[in-house]
């Protein structure tokens, strides 16, 4: 199948996505609910959810290797019996340190569905498609992270907080099963061809010192940890300002939903800004409105600034993901995409134990001010992005444009990530 025909793998991955994020963002707030229904405080809060993506970082840049050299479509079902069973067991552990070590099983889970879906992507788009199947993958992203909240926050509350996170954890191992449904024949075998015998592989350092490769990684973590600190400390905020946990559930979705409403008009506004300037306006953006949830604000208030932080934050996953792709070496796109993972998962250890330092020193709402600081330097990053190849409209990149791989490893060379 020739890179950018048939779409309807890409459908059927998004709506995979859409279960295996939902699970995570419903169990991710009910871990945090039931951490803290067994004596957890702030500071542990934010170890627990920092154990979620420590177990990745030391797999992240071999699956990517593999991934290379080999099919995408193995790692998503490994990763869905990883969620689902970090979930469950989340919601069965009755120790701070078990419901630790289970958030990292989940977190591994994630990464390997992760890893395996955007290699997907990348090879199975042509290059002009790229900010475009990017943007619809990462949708699915977006719709699990609406649906997530919501299910958490109407399951968990009441007298029996322990109880009612453990069943919302309990659930949501149950929706992530739910992914099965949807992975069969995603990845066309006939554009699979080993990389064996092709060449040396690139060694990280190259991949890393390619222009735009390390400012993709940046600001994909900067983005992802803004997401990933809103879901574990706005339910934190919430206990101390008196919102319910089904208000905390909404607004999460909220954000969520505006995130999926910029994902749909990411075409129109590329082409009004570009890139370059749309990762910049969006990463400024969304550092005064992070700090703006540190202000104690009413929700009306609260929510308008989720919404708006929501459409801010959707831009920066797809566009990084494009940036990587296109700025590393064809041979080595799944290992860029695995750094940048491994980004993430950097931001996912360091964010929240950093967070947790910084809430137990001056209170709750100073993550987010931490956080804003963290966007506006992403905002520098995007500014020094590399310029954007031009495309033609029959998918062949444009003079200066990075070159594809050879039709005959369109396998590896034309790949998908989130």
């Amino acid at each position: 199948m020739r890179p950018g025909r048939n779409r309807g793998w890409l459908l059927r991955l998004v709506i995979a996505f859409s279960f295996a994020q939902g699970a995570v963002s419903m169990a991710r707030p009910a871990v945090s609910y039931r951490a803290l229904a067994l004596g957890a405080d702030e500071r542990a809060v934010g170890v627990i959810a920092g154990v979620y993506a420590l177990l990745p970082l030391f797999v992240a840049v071999p699956l990517g290797r593999r991934t290379d050299q080999g099919r995408c479509a193995p790692l998503l079902p490994v990763g869905v019996v990883l969620i689902a069973g970090g979930c469950a067991m989340s919601g069965l552990a009755d120790s701070l340190i078990a419901m630790a070590v289970w958030s990292g099983v989940m977190g591994l889970g994630h990464l390997s569905f992760v890893i395996g879906a955007q290699s997907l992507v990348a090879r199975q788009s042509a290059p002009h498609e790229h900010d475009r199947n990017f943007g619809h993958f990462t949708i699915g992203a977006s719709l699990g992270q609406l649906i997530g909240p919501i299910a958490a926050g109407a399951l968990i509350g009441g007298p029996d907080m322990a109880g009612t996170s453990a069943l919302a954890l309990v659930v949501a191992g149950a929706g992530a099963a739910v992914a099965f449904t949807s992975l069969w024949r995603i990845e066309d075998r006939t554009a699979v061809r080993s990389r064996t015998g092709q060449g040396d592989r690139v060694p990280v350092h190259r991949i890393l010192r390619t222009r735009g490769v390390a400012g993709g990684i940046f600001i994909s973590l900067a983005v992802l940890s803004a997401t990933d600190i809103l879901t574990a400390y706005l339910p934190v905020v919430g206990e101390q300002r008196g919102i319910a946990p089904s208000v905390i559930g909404l607004l999460l979705s909220l954000r969520a939903a505006a995130t999926i409403a910029c994902r749909l008009v990411m075409t129109p506004m590329l082409r009004l800004l570009g890139r370059t300037a749309l990762l910049t306006v969006t990463c400024v953006a969304g550092a005064v409105l992070c700090a703006g949830i540190a202000l104690p604000v009413p929700v009306w208030a609260l929510a308008v600034i989720l919404a708006v932080l929501g459409f801010c934050l959707g831009v920066g996953q797809p566009l990084s993901m494009t940036t990587v792709v296109q700025a590393a070496p064809s041979e080595a796109r799944s290992t860029a995409l695995a750094l940048r993972l491994t980004g993430n998962r950097l931001g996912q250890v360091a964010a929240p134990a950093g967070a947790g330092l910084v809430a137990g020193v001056a209170g709750v709402a100073a993550p987010f001010v931490m956080l804003g600081g963290l966007l506006l330097l992403s905002s520098g990053m995007a500014l020094r992005s590399p310029a954007e190849p031009e495309q033609g409209e029959d998918g062949d990149e444009g003079e200066g444009a990075p070159g594809p791989a050879p039709r005959s490893g369109a396998g590896m060379g034309r790949k998908g990530d989130i």
